[in-house]
């Protein structure tokens, strides 16, 4: 069966190194996001507009067929202190980062249970382990997200889908490098000097990860939070 796989966040970062890692194991991939692309199967829209997100999807059908794997990698973070977040950015985050994931795998998910197979890996945050000073929008929602997963797996493992969850660490990204510009990420060598394994990681660490959680070999693990970060949350 050829997989055709969707993966949002898709332009840059960690939904690009998955995309091009799952293209290279050779499934059909699909990205959406904000940003717009040449490539013809980048589709541009926000994860947080419904509307948005099922013109994207029938697109992709349209150029690719049903889709039966899924990689929610659209993320927006927010730095801070929780008495001086305004509702209205507490609501963005959430949209983003959890309303983003439940409209994307309310519009996919048909299709895999008419095959009979699919494939759902969430990207959520290592900070859902640890918290994160000045981000309780940003991990409130991403812990959200692992809740979901888990639920999801329970409620469609029958039909033969799997639903897991990747946080990252510490991973090399534009997102990480524009929150350390701004002077949130303290020391970046004191950072990594906490990371059992002594570096950053990269995007296409959880690449990695996420093309195993996707392949058939992993249709026995669902549920699963799979935390790739080095060794910092164990």
């Amino acid at each position: 069966m050829v997989k055709n796989a969707v993966v949002t966040g898709g332009g840059s970062g960690i939904g690009l190194a998955i995309a091009q890692r799952l293209r290279a194991d050779g499934l059909h991939v699909a990205t959406i996001d904000l940003v717009a692309s040449d490539d013809e199967f980048a589709h541009t829209a926000d994860v947080t507009d419904r509307a948005q997100v099922d013109a994207a999807l029938a697109a992709i059908r349209a150029q690719l067929g049903p889709v039966t794997v899924l990689v929610n990698a659209a993320g927006q973070d927010g730095f801070k202190r929780f008495l001086d977040i305004t509702f209205e950015s507490w609501q963005r985050v959430i949209d983003v980062n959890l309303n983003g994931v439940f409209h994307c795998i309310q519009a996919a998910l048909p299709d895999m249970i008419e095959a009979g197979w699919g494939r759902i890996v969430n990207i959520s945050s290592s900070s859902t382990h640890s918290g994160a000073r000045y981000m309780a929008h940003y991990v409130a929602a991403k812990s959200a997200v692992n809740g979901l997963t888990k639920t999801l797996a329970l409620e469609y493992g029958p039909s033969g889908i799997t639903v897991n969850a990747i946080p990252p660490g510490f991973i090399d990204t534009p997102m990480l490098r524009k929150a350390e510009a701004r002077g949130y990420l303290g020391d970046i060598q004191k950072n990594i000097e906490a990371t059992p394994v002594r570096r950053m990681g990269k995007p296409e660490d959880i690449a990695a990860a996420c093309a195993f959680l996707v392949s058939e070999e992993a249709g026995y693990i669902t549920g699963q939070i799979l935390g790739v970060n080095g060794g910092r949350n164990t």
